[in-house]
């Protein structure tokens, strides 16, 4: 090989452990951001799956059983503990989630010009925002609604029937309100994602109206995959998709004027 190939890839190769190096860097802020906040959420896991148990509490209120004592149970020695730190693991993730985006935005801005990275902050904003708007609607509404359903199902001890009583166990509930909570985040996502599908030319307004009864479709699938086998889980899940789906097709054709009105003016300016 001869001395100016042998410099050139020595020339490339910086470069590239230039940019491991960085992501290491990156890689071990976000790692330390998670297990601090890990710490800190399993120092408080009581108390969290305690706020998660008052979905519940609710819905014992909307079944009429105002004066019954809200239990939970766990069959195995090990099992609260485990669930304690799937709490931790869960909300640690989310409480470390600004440190975590932005390591990712300080990794990839400099690979990014003044446009894009103006235009990929406002979806780095939005990402837990709407992540935590699907989340208060499975707290404050659609947990408690799932929770009433499931109790309606319950037989009391009279005709000679036995006693049905639901008593749910600690990991079975976490997983539950965890399973509930992840879909309708991953859900309310979809106007990010269609959004930068659209800024990116690999999706139009017209292209999303046209396919608007395959996403009706697989919101549905999607609903059944990702909740419980019940019918309030299906359509609570597939309901809002479906609207989000419009929101997208909304935002996509904001998206596609304004770029046609820059186009505009950048034939002006030119014909000027």
């Amino acid at each position: 090989m001869s001395r100016a190939g042998s410099d050139e890839i020595e020339a490339s190769s910086a470069p590239l452990i230039e940019h491991l190096i960085e992501l290491r860097r990156r890689l071990i802020w976000s790692i330390a951001g998670f297990m601090v906040a890990f710490i800190i959420c399993f120092f408080f896991a009581k108390e969290l799956f305690n706020l998660l148990v008052i979905p519940y509490q609710t819905a014992t209120d909307w079944a009429g059983l105002n004066g019954r004592q809200v239990e939970l149970i766990y069959t195995a020695p090990q099992e609260f503990f485990f669930t304690q730190v799937k709490i931790a693991a869960f909300g640690g993730f989310f409480l470390a989630f600004p440190i975590i985006a932005m390591q990712v935005y300080k990794f990839v801005a400099p690979g990014l010009y003044r446009e894009e990275r103006a235009a990929f902050l406002p979806f780095l904003v939005a990402t837990p925002l709407l992540f935590l708007a699907g989340a208060a609607l499975v707290y404050f509404f659609f947990c408690p609604m799932v929770m009433w359903f499931f109790l309606s199902m319950e037989q009391s001890a009279t005709g000679g029937h036995a006693a049905i009583q639901l008593l749910p166990k600690v990991s079975e509930y976490l997983s539950l309100i965890m399973t509930l909570i992840f879909a309708f985040g991953m859900v309310f996502q979809l106007p990010v994602v269609t959004t930068l599908l659209v800024r990116a030319g690999l999706a139009t307004a017209d292209g999303l109206v046209s396919k608007r009864k395959y996403a009706i479709v697989l919101a549905f699938i999607v609903a059944a995959v990702l909740t419980p086998p019940d019918p309030m889980s299906q359509i609570g899940l597939a309901v809002p998709t479906i609207i989000l789906y419009e929101i997208s097709i909304f935002t996509a054709r904001i998206i596609e004027r304004k770029r046609a009105e820059q186009l505009d003016k950048g034939e002006a300016r030119i014909e000027v």
